[in-house]
């Protein structure tokens, strides 16, 4: 029986270290879905992030990989996907945002807009998607809130419009007042932030001495922004013109309650979605999802593999048989599993907005559409210019095997670009990634995954263009250039530099020498 419960199905992104992941833990805190919050970097007495389960993401303190939660608060299903935040692996946040209906973007309160934020709000912007802003860490010292209001209106073009409002600056975090209904919501600290944090709503006349001084202020800045007309319109929020903003510290739980509810009250529901012939898929109708990331390794006892689809329309049933659209093959979901960071059960149902991972469906890759019914294919994943090049090779040439079965596995789930040619032949496969750190996931899950030492050798190629077959061929014995096929078909033509690629394509006039998107940073 389908689950007719509202879905909200959102992404958290930002700049490195502002705290994504500790705010995905604390929004699963007060979901109660877990009992105690986690740090990314497990300090002392508390423990590592749910969502950061990879190794490296544990000993560095950053997300590498997209985590998929789902929980019920207040009778909505929330799916919320954490990201990677740093730029080394922007293709999979963008990847991220092509299953989402809207964004959660976090602000660091001491460094303000950072450059991979700006990044990411114009990613959001080219979507469509809505963003909601969370100024993070006002436990701390930082920039006034009035001057970040400046800073988000003038450099990514978003009008402000604050739903709470801090009381006590930067670093003196008392509470704030909800401008929806002008009282003020005082916090508690609880010992390290790793439970919900005690929190008490109270009228203007209740505020307490302590804290009259901190509450006056506020409220004076609030009628400022009331006759600045920074107020909430919920049609200009979804048409991309406004963005809602609260203050918090996801680290101390504080205003986590109010962004979960916040979620519930203004986050778009699912919606039509267009195909590739410009067909639409209505919510309502036969089931269709695309799937947006593959992963393996989360389950060391075993050999697993799951790709993550978003459901896109219809109920999904376990066992049903649907078709894949790449191919027009059919294949059943006998297996399919919800996910709760590396934490995964079986699926009976899923509705539109619904994380689903497919398990050990090994012809399904990022960006492939399932369907059932009426036939429907959604809008491929692109995939960015890579900008750092390497030839890989077996450390170990007795496990050559395992080797090519690991390059395979991470070139299915878009973890480098694999590129090949007839000259290079197959044992040493170019990886082309957008950020070095890539290779570093490389080399440790090689390692460790797939028992297969890696080797890798630079190469000083800096720059990749599209071509075509008639390009590749008049490429062929150019200096500086050379043509490389990807393993979903494109042929990329690598060059030293951006002067050489320009000179190349000013004296070739007849070559086809495309740009990539880019994603570096």
């Amino acid at each position: 029986m389908p689950d007719a419960r509202p879905r909200r199905t959102f992404a958290v992104i930002s700049h490195p270290d502002a705290g994504k992941s500790t705010l995905t833990e604390a929004l699963a805190l007060h979901a109660r879905v877990i009992t105690e919050a986690g740090a990314v970097h497990g300090k002392g007495d508390r423990r590592a992030t749910v969502s950061d389960w990879m190794a490296m993401e544990k000993a560095r303190g950053i997300s590498i990989t997209s985590a998929a939660l789902q929980f019920v608060y207040r009778d909505h299903v929330i799916n919320l996907v954490d990201t990677p935040g740093h730029s080394d692996f922007s293709e999979d946040t963008y990847r991220v945002l092509s299953a989402v209906d809207s964004a959660v973007m976090l602000v660091d309160a001491g460094k303000g807009l950072e450059p991979q934020t700006l990044k990411l709000f114009k990613v959001c912007a080219l979507r469509g998607i809505p963003v909601m802003t969370v100024i993070n860490k006002w436990d701390r010292p930082g920039l006034s809130a009035l001057e970040l209001m400046d800073l988000i209106q003038a450099k990514i073009g978003l009008r402000p419009t604050p739903l709470t409002w801090p009381v006590g600056e930067a670093g003196d975090f008392r509470g704030v007042l909800d401008r929806r209904t002008g009282e003020f919501v005082k916090y508690t600290r609880t010992a390290g932030g790793a439970t919900r944090a005690p929190e008490r709503r109270m009228a203007s006349d209740e505020v307490e001495e302590a804290d009259a001084h901190m509450w006056a202020d506020a409220v004076e800045e609030h009628e400022l922004l009331t006759l600045d007309e920074a107020d909430h319109d919920q049609a200009r929020f979804l048409a991309g013109e406004t963005t809602p903003v609260m203050f918090a510290s996801a680290l101390q739980n504080f205003g986590v309650a109010q962004l979960l509810d916040l979620l519930l009250d203004i986050a778009p529901d699912p919606s039509p979605t267009e195909g590739i012939d410009g067909s639409v898929r209505e919510v309502a109708d036969d089931f269709s999802a695309f799937v947006f990331k593959v992963q393996s390794g989360m389950n060391n006892q075993h050999r697993d593999r799951l790709a993550y689809a978003r459901v896109v329309s219809g109920t999904f049933e376990r066992g049903m048989v649907v078709t894949h659209a790449t191919t027009g093959r059919p294949f059943a979901t006998k297996f399919a599993q919800a996910v709760f960071g590396r934490e995964t059960t079986s699926v009976e149902t899923a509705e539109p907005g619904d994380i689903v991972g497919f398990v050990n469906a090994q012809s399904l890759r990022v960006g492939d559409t399932v369907y059932v019914g009426d036939a429907i294919e959604y809008p491929p994943v692109p995939s960015f210019a890579p900008e750092h090049f390497v030839t890989a090779s077996a450390g170990d040439i007795s496990r050559y095997k395992q080797f090519r079965r690991g390059i395979e596995q991470l070139d299915q789930e878009g973890v480098v670009q694999v590129l090949r040619s007839d000259l290079r032949g197959d044992q040493n496969p170019v990886l082309a990634a957008v950020g070095p750190m890539q290779f570093e996931v490389v080399e440790d899950r090689m390692t460790n995954e797939f028992n297969s030492p890696i080797r890798f050798s630079r190469l000083d190629y800096q720059v990749a263009r599209r071509t075509d077959s008639a390009g590749s061929a008049a490429l062929a014995g150019m200096r500086g250039v050379e043509v490389l096929e990807r393993s979903d078909g494109t042929h990329l033509a690598l060059f030293v530099d951006q002067w050489r690629a320009m000179v190349t394509a000013r004296d070739n006039p007849e070559i086809m020498l495309e740009a990539l998107p880019a994603g570096g940073s």
